[in-house]
């Protein structure tokens, strides 16, 4: 099953693409494949926390803010030498951090729905 994420609905995003300290707004469709997702993690801020566009334009995400923190499997890494003697190669792993504000839920309880909606609860 694809999860669709539409553009200009108020969501932001961090990914592996991007430094931990930015964020970015979605600015066009994309699909994520639920079946390579490995973990998913639903939670809200505690606190307020600060982050920046690419602009370098600081963004405050308020206390509250629901999070859905999707880790994808290893079929969808990235691979990287090391430069040890082995010579392995590391794998990180995608993820995907969509942030939804406070006044911005009811994408947040859609896409959480949608996303459980795969899941067995014993």
């Amino acid at each position: 099953m694809f999860i669709k994420i539409k553009k200009n609905s108020g969501i932001s995003m961090q990914h592996n693409g991007v430094d931990k300290r930015h964020i970015v707004p979605v600015t066009s469709n994309f699909l994520l494949n639920l079946n390579l997702v490995a973990e998913a993690s639903f939670y809200t801020l505690k606190e307020t926390k600060t982050r920046y566009d690419l602009d370098q334009r600081l963004i405050e995400l308020p206390m509250h803010t629901a999070v859905i923190h999707l880790q994808m499997n290893y079929l969808y890494s990235l691979a990287g030498d090391t430069k040890s003697k082995n010579n392995l190669q590391v794998s990180e792993r995608q993820y995907y951090k969509l942030f939804f504000r406070p006044e911005n839920l009811e994408p947040y309880q859609e896409l959480r729905s949608a996303i459980e909606s795969q899941v067995a609860n014993l």
